[in-house]
């Protein structure tokens, strides 16, 4: 059987994922802010504000 380390090398490599994941998500949202609105959005919001102006 295999030795799978000691408690502290095991908590080492779970705090590394972690650090990785939270990096890999970051990265994913800062992506997404900087998208551009596509324009079928622009145009549904235009819809919706003329929509609310004839109330």
């Amino acid at each position: 059987m295999q030795n799978q380390g000691s408690k502290a090398e095991l908590d080492a490599q779970a705090n590394q994922i972690k650090t990785q994941i939270e990096e890999n998500l970051k990265r994913v949202y800062e992506a997404v802010l900087v998208e551009e609105v596509p324009d079928r959005f622009k145009q549904l919001l235009q819809q919706l504000k003329a929509n609310e102006a004839l109330k």
